[in-house]
């Protein structure tokens, strides 16, 4: 008698992770492609991250996309394949577990934002870049490979800006790297693209960081942050009459890379637009 075959489980990992629209994206297109699978939330403490880790086979968790603030600490665990992307970054957003019950590692953040620059028409010279973690090593990186001039990066932890900066300086000799010590020396008025990648926009509480006085015609605004859909970043820029988006499309394209490593399938992308779509409107009613 032929065994049934099991449900693969799939999912994104992160602390937290209940903001992330991706279930509903991941889940229609494995409706649409009639695969047998499921995607779920996991929303793990950092003190529980290993033994969840080492739990992936037995719980038949196939792949997992990974979110803040997991995306370099997750890499102590990758014994398998590690793609160039990752090992250039330093990051990874998702996970594969093979066969063997490896774990292999590939970076789909940097060419999810590059083609969503595409979308949007913009070929930034000149970069203010908030944050140094896991995000805004993707957004640097794919940056850097387009050719820009400058780009400034602010973090609290400046420990972690030198870091960054350090892993790309000598191959992106082209591209001035400029370590920020605070917001006011991103020079935001001298640049062409403003990008946040970092978590502060997510919660309601959250402050500005920007002030309006730094925001000038041209600028582009750009949140990596979705959920809210109009953080008080991207709100302030539509009050100053500036072009601006959030995450979202980097989201899309990244989740349609991520859905062929796990499927060896091409993603259907207007089913998981809609789905997207459909989720954001749901946040704002």
């Amino acid at each position: 008698m032929k065994k049934k075959s099991q449900t693969k489980v799939y999912g994104v990992l992160g602390y937290p992770a209940k903001h992330s629209f991706s279930p509903a994206m991941h889940n229609a297109a494995f409706r649409a492609l009639r695969i047998k699978a499921v995607y779920n939330l996991f929303e793990v403490r950092p003190v529980e991250l290993e033994d969840f880790i080492l739990s992936l086979k037995e719980k038949n968790i196939c792949g997992l996309n990974i979110t803040i603030p997991y995306k370099e600490k997750i890499l102590d665990y990758v014994n398998g394949y590690c793609s160039l992307g990752v090992k250039a970054i330093g990051a990874c957003n998702t996970i594969r577990v093979e066969n063997d019950g490896k774990l292999s590692a590939f970076n789909t953040d940097f060419p999810g934002f590059s083609q969503h620059l595409a979308e949007l028409k913009l070929r930034p010279k000149k970069i203010a870049l908030i944050g140094a973690g896991g995000a805004a090593k993707a957004v640097c990186f794919a940056l850097a490979r387009s050719r820009a001039q400058e780009i400034a990066i602010y973090d609290i932890d400046r420990f972690r800006s030198i870091a960054l900066v350090e892993r790309f300086k000598n191959n992106f000799t082209s591209t001035n790297f400029v370590i920020a010590g605070s917001i006011e020396e991103l020079n935001i008025t001298a640049k062409d693209l403003l990008v946040n990648a970092s978590p502060v926009g997510m919660k309601t509480t959250d402050p500005c960081l920007i002030s309006a006085r730094m925001l000038h015609q041209g600028l582009f605004v750009y949140d990596l942050i979705y959920n809210p859909a109009r953080t008080k970043l991207l709100e302030l820029a539509t009050g100053r009459g500036l072009r601006n988006s959030n995450g979202l499309g980097m989201l899309l394209y990244q989740a349609t890379l991520s859905f062929r490593h796990w499927t060896a399938r091409v993603a259907p992308y207007d089913v998981m637009r809609r789905a997207l779509e459909k989720e954001l409107k749901k946040c704002q009613r």
